[in-house]
């Protein structure tokens, strides 16, 4: 058997893609002070409202639409506080997710092929709230997942359905979130390799499932499971980097397969892969970080993701958490103008968004004013307000809490959107496991070939 690579080895990812800046540059605990008043307050945020230069199109009347809906909220918003201090719904949102962990009305029947993807969605957003599931309810979900586990490799979206990478993805990190011996026990790590190999394109690519469709969501997901289930072969990932960097576009980001239009959710599948694999360097990185910060909205504070399209809470995520890769990477690059304190996009007006624009009064959070709160945008609403909240890691941490302290979430791992302890621990319980190349016939195969 060929030795691994550095670069692929499951503890050089937890050392080099910590993703943060060393602790040897600074490493005392930085706090914000008072928040000043909100941005949305100050008279000069109406200057920030859309230009179409008298020109309108299809896609400028629904930008005026958003913007003034949004508007109407803030113009609410003012007139009932006086001294307006944006609160996070916690019991409200924790209440909502509790109940779809154990009942889904029959409104989510069009997510029957997604259910792993609830279970992580759901607790995902509980981690970061800090709530505990209850070992009952923990054991619950890894029976269920087991289920959903083919007897091939990998996980289907529901029990009997086929192999699927993206609720393969789902799944494992909905079991390294729970981090108990019997999550880990339901993978199966042989198989899982032999499903990974199954879908493995000759160019580098990755299928979603056996005669599926090729696009960079199934590297990411591919790279991340094998990674965090200490998987990685020598072979499982030749030439993925290459096939993922032919994805940058002229734009900067990245779009679902060479030679379409950057999209965020694409850029950050791509990116993350890219830091998995330690080939990041690799990107044109100024164009990407260009990119990716103009897609933040200067009227709304939340991210789009494509240029021209609307707001959209989820992208609070998938663009947000593309500054703390390219911030470390940039980094390693050497970038002395790199700040110390804060990722590159304006972390406030994030979270005036998400807390005011996101949040419903029920419980649950949504795409934008008007929309319906779901399961996946609370994921990913509360994981873009995990990242505006924490700049760096234990050592050098700067926190940013907009509002009152019991808005501040836990931080989310960046590359894995699972919080970081949960990364740590997988990775150190699956690392003093082989490596299933022995036992993976298919993988065996490749190997020898």
């Amino acid at each position: 058997m060929k030795p691994r690579p550095r670069c692929l080895d499951s503890l050089a990812l937890l050392e080099n893609c910590s993703l943060f800046i060393p602790v040897h540059v600074f490493s005392n605990l930085i706090m914000e002070e008072a928040s000043p008043p909100l941005r949305c307050f100050h008279e000069t945020h109406i200057s920030e409202l859309f230009n179409d230069d008298g020109v309108q199109t299809v896609t400028s009347k629904e930008q005026r639409k958003v913007e003034c809906s949004i508007q109407e909220v803030y113009s609410v918003y003012q007139q009932i506080h006086t001294s307006p201090q944006p609160a996070l719904l916690r019991e409200q949102h924790y209440h909502y997710l509790k109940k779809g962990l154990r009942h889904l009305s029959d409104t989510y029947e069009c997510l029957d092929a997604s259910r792993p993807w609830l279970c992580y969605w759901i607790l995902h957003s509980l981690e970061l709230l800090e709530e505990p599931v209850p070992a009952a309810v923990a054991s619950d979900v890894c029976q269920f997942l087991a289920r959903c586990q083919s007897p091939t490799g990998g996980f289907g979206g529901g029990p009997g359905q086929h192999s699927h990478l993206a609720p393969t993805y789902a799944a494992v990190n909905a079991l390294c979130i729970l981090g108990t011996e019997e999550a880990y026990k339901v993978i199966n790590r042989e198989k899982l390799l032999d499903f990974l190999y199954s879908v493995k394109q000759p160019d580098g690519s990755f299928v979603m499932h056996v005669g599926g469709e090729v696009d960079v969501r199934s590297a990411y997901c591919a790279a991340s499971v094998a990674s965090l289930t200490n998987i990685i072969t020598p072979s499982l990932f030749n030439e993925t980097h290459t096939w993922i960097l032919s994805c940058q576009n002229w734009e900067g980001g990245l779009g679902g397969v060479p030679g379409l239009e950057a999209h965020g959710g694409y850029t950050f599948c791509g990116t993350a892969a890219l830091v998995i694999l330690g080939k990041e360097h690799m990107l044109d990185l100024k164009a990407l970080l260009r990119w990716v910060t103009s897609r933040q909205m200067r009227f709304e504070g939340g991210f789009q993701g494509r240029c021209n399209k609307l707001v959209d809470g989820c992208y609070s995520f998938w663009q947000a958490g593309l500054l703390p890769l390219l911030h470390r990477a940039l980094f390693k690059e050497g970038d002395s103008t790199l700040s110390l304190s804060s990722w590159m996009f304006e972390r406030k007006a994030l979270q005036e968004y998400i807390l005011l624009c996101c949040q419903n009064p029920g419980g649950g959070l949504l795409d934008k004013p008007g929309k319906s709160r779901d399961f996946y945008h609370t994921c990913y609403c509360l994981s873009g307000l995990s990242i505006a909240q924490h700049f760096g890691n234990q050592d050098l941490h700067n926190e940013l809490i907009l509002g009152r302290d019991e808005n501040r979430l836990a931080p989310t791992h960046p590359v894995y959107n699972i919080c970081p302890e949960k990364v740590a621990k997988a990775i150190e319980h699956f690392h003093l496991l082989p490596v299933p190349l022995q036992t993976g016939a298919t993988a065996h195969a490749m190997d020898q070939s």
